[in-house]
């Protein structure tokens, strides 16, 4: 599996089309991404002509998007990754000690990644539903990660179906919003923790919203899988640059996610050597004021106060109009063997 358990939430820096027409500068990325605490770098892999064609009816145009007025053909020649790069980046990767792996969108990006030994298989959100492409890349026995931007419950079933068709059983949900940048009110990530049970799989999320909220939240609800756009420098340009995450951006996440998952801990009762100290700042049971032998315990000479050094205070009932063995002075522990 490509999550180590010794590195907890498996994070990826997604360099989409950030690199901005530069193989310099999609090198430097990798870099900066491994400087900045990732555990792995996605590219995406496709050309205009394997996602779309080249038409110029309304159908291919955007509308309602940052990218608005934009052909697919023009959009996608523009962000994608030449396919001359990928050994350069796969190399570098590996210098730096990064998983690379990518998204592939038609089989021939299947059977190029092999090249690379490409050790995971990520379905984009778009792509959910192309269940032949799915079916490919599962049957390749690597592991699969598949975002749900825009999948209905039907969606999902196909997709899962298609994997285990392939026999492939690993398979990672990620929760995702289809808007660019998106919305934290319409981050909903009380669904990870759902799709994790509904469907039994690992679950994640590839987040588009700006900040660090959603990945520390989605943490908390389970998530094994953080994935957020990366860039070097948002001035650079490029059409993923303004809901991308620079180093600092991105390290800060990081350290947060790293933070979050160490305060959610395990499910454990018992009490950490810190914690049994601080029961020394508990109630318990102390005369307030002095007690003769033989004088009656009385509400009035013990009382239930800080520290926790005496009784448990659910003994004060058992131990009213009982008798002191011997003088008690104010601020003395009350005990069994104090008490006739």
């Amino acid at each position: 599996m490509y999550m180590k358990k010794s590195s907890g939430v498996f994070i990826i820096a997604e360099l989409s089309a950030n690199h901005n027409g530069s193989l310099d500068v999609a090198k430097e990325t990798i870099r900066a991404a491994k400087r900045a605490g990732a555990d792995a770098i996605k590219l995406q892999t496709y050309t205009a002509d394997t996602i779309t064609i080249d038409c110029r009816k309304d159908d291919f145009k955007i509308k309602g998007t940052i990218w608005e007025d934009k052909y697919l053909y023009d959009l996608y020649k523009e962000a994608y990754t030449p396919w001359e790069w990928y050994k350069e980046l796969f190399d570098t990767a590996r210098e730096e000690g990064l998983v690379c792996f990518s998204s592939p969108f038609d089989k021939t990006a299947v059977d190029f990644l092999e090249k690379f030994g490409n050790p995971i298989y990520k379905i984009a959100s778009f792509e959910i539903t192309d269940i032949p492409l799915i079916e490919y890349a599962a049957s390749k026995g690597k592991p699969m990660i598949i975002s749900t931007g825009i999948a209905t419950q039907e969606d999902i079933e196909l997709a899962l179906d298609a994997c285990y068709r392939m026999g492939n059983k690993d398979v990672t949900l990620l929760k995702c919003t289809s808007s660019y940048p998106a919305p934290i009110e319409e981050a909903n990530l009380i669904m990870i923790k759902d799709i994790a049970e509904r469907y039994n799989v690992k679950t994640g999320l590839s987040d588009h919203t700006m900040g660090i909220a959603a990945p520390i939240a989605a943490v908390c609800f389970g998530a094994k899988v953080i994935e957020k756009h990366f860039i070097l420098d948002r001035s650079i340009g490029g059409p993923d640059a303004s809901f991308s995450m620079n180093e600092a951006e991105f390290n800060e996440m990081v350290k947060a996610v790293r933070e979050a998952e160490k305060a959610i801990g395990v499910v454990d009762y018992s009490l950490t050597e810190k914690q049994l100290k601080g029961r020394e700042f508990s109630r318990s049971l102390y005369v307030v004021e002095d007690i003769k032998a033989g004088e009656a315990i009385t509400e009035k000479n013990v009382r239930s106060i800080r520290p926790g050094f005496g009784l448990h205070p659910r003994f004060l009932s058992e131990i009213l109009g009982k008798t002191a063995k011997h003088f008690l002075n104010k601020g003395d522990r009350i005990l069994f063997n104090d008490i006739n």
